[in-house]
């Protein structure tokens, strides 16, 4: 147990290490789904790792040893984990709870808020058009969901920018984006070394919009325009500052991510990866494996402290 329960702790690391590395050489919607799975699957193994270890100092408790029918002191003779090691287990654990449960509300309570807006949009279509001085756009969940865009908005684009604007919109809601987001969060909220994983999801889900706007389009390079235009739209208006989109290759990596999203499309069409992606699959099988071998090993010290 002692080596087992302690990798599905560690793996995340790695995972927040790579992250960006991984949605920037993947194609997009692979990098959504293999980012998503990850986070959901490592925030699981690292708790239940956390319940492992929590389990070893609880089995100790005189209370429960009775409704268990095993030995308070053998459980502490034969536990190879320390109290001191169980104890902080049991204080991460509930604050992993208490953190996931605390996001888990707040976007319950948006996707609430946006299907109220979504419904409340019915009369105009699928596409609403609101008359707002400020340029915006977005995907708005609901059922059905609907593309929000300001009059400003398509008042800065000609015709074929608004085609790709709507283009990548429309992947949005029809890729259900905003659910692997919210997955990827959650993940994140259960483990914080998860939260470059999250913000890795929220580049890809776009970058994956951007993509498909280019075949719809079929034109890359009115896409990145678009997107760069839009960008220096909304952060112009609400006065933030922006990176340049001339950023030079060797400074991509520290950019935002628009400049590094248009810098995509003025490049070929990504590609496959099937390395990376063994790679990737085989530390989830790893988080899958040791924490398997964990709650086995917690099982049988329960058998050897409850045997007569």
């Amino acid at each position: 147990m002692h080596i087992a329960v302690y990798l599905p702790l560690v793996l995340p690391a790695l995972a927040m290490v790579s992250a960006r590395w991984l949605a920037w050489r993947l194609e997009p919607r692979t990098a959504t789904w293999l980012l998503t799975t990850s986070a959901l699957a490592l925030a699981a193994a690292s708790s239940a790792a956390l319940a492992i270890l929590a389990a070893t100092a609880l089995g100790q408790l005189p209370l429960l040893a009775v409704v268990g029918h095993w030995s308070a002191r053998v459980v502490g003779r034969n536990d190879p984990v320390s109290i001191a090691e169980a104890l902080t287990a049991c204080l991460l654990l509930a604050a992993a709870a208490c953190a996931t449960i605390r996001a888990a509300v707040r976007r319950v309570r948006a996707i609430v808020r946006a299907a109220r807006e979504s419904h409340r949009l019915r009369s105009a279509g699928r596409l609403a058009v609101l008359s707002d001085p400020a340029p915006d756009a977005y995907a708005l969940p609901g059922l059905p969901g609907r593309i929000v865009v300001t009059a400003a908005m398509l008042d800065a684009l000609d015709d074929r920018e608004r085609s790709a604007l709507l283009a990548h919109e429309r992947t949005h809601l029809t890729g259900a984006h905003y659910l692997f987001v919210a997955v990827a969060e959650l993940s994140a909220a259960a483990n914080p070394l998860l939260y470059p994983v999250a913000s890795a999801v929220r580049y890809s889900v776009e970058r994956w919009a951007d993509e498909r706007a280019a075949k719809v389009t079929g034109d890359r390079h009115l896409v990145a325009r678009t997107v760069g235009k839009a960008a220096l739209l909304t952060d112009g208006y609400h006065k933030k500052p922006f990176a340049t989109l001339a950023a030079a290759r060797g400074k991509l990596r520290r950019a935002g991510p628009v400049p590094r999203r248009v810098q995509a499309l003025l490049a070929a069409p990504p590609g496959s990866s099937p390395v990376v992606l063994v790679f990737a699959l085989g530390v989830l099988a790893l988080a899958a494996a040791s924490t398997a071998e964990a709650a086995h090993d917690l099982l049988a010290l329960l058998q050897i402290v409850g045997s007569p």
